[in-house]
């Protein structure tokens, strides 16, 4: 164990101090893509358990293909429900409903089709829903349904 500085010296000791010192980008990058990705799942939970509180069937959750992912695919009456998840923790980004674009509408139609295509089960129709999800500081999050966007 090194002996404490003298009242008045200088450090020699080189680069960044513990206070300093910030983790390289792709280490902070991958913190934030997993705490994104934790509000994510988060936000598909809580949008399973209302769609389930409906009444709805969860056919399947987290479907992917060369085109895309599915959050959730859910059963309404007859009818198959495309529900894409947007789950935000505050309003800076804008609302969560508001990160639904037109592109990805049309996104979800292909990616509704290619799912359909898999499926030996026909529905009486088929439609794009949109849960938004907005965390709050305490209490239970906000969930906005919105039927038929697309």
């Amino acid at each position: 164990m090194s002996p404490a500085p003298e009242a008045g010296a200088s450090s020699t000791r080189t680069g960044p101090s513990l206070l300093s010192w910030r983790p390289p980008a792709t280490v902070a990058a991958e913190v934030g893509m997993a705490a994104k990705d934790e509000v994510g799942r988060y936000g598909e939970d809580v949008a399973v358990r209302a769609l389930q509180g409906l009444g709805w069937t969860i056919l399947d959750r987290n479907w992917r293909c060369r085109v895309g992912e599915i959050d959730i695919v859910a059963l309404d009456g007859g009818e198959a429900v495309i529900v894409e998840v947007k789950t935000r923790r505050g309003a800076r980004f804008g609302t969560p409903a508001e990160a639904v674009t037109h592109a990805k509408v049309a996104r979800l139609r292909r990616l509704a089709a290619a799912w359909l295509a898999t499926q030996e089960r026909r529905f009486s129709g088929v439609r794009i829903d949109v849960i938004a999800v907005e965390c709050q500081r305490t209490g239970a999050a906000l969930v906005d349904h919105l039927r038929g966007v697309g």
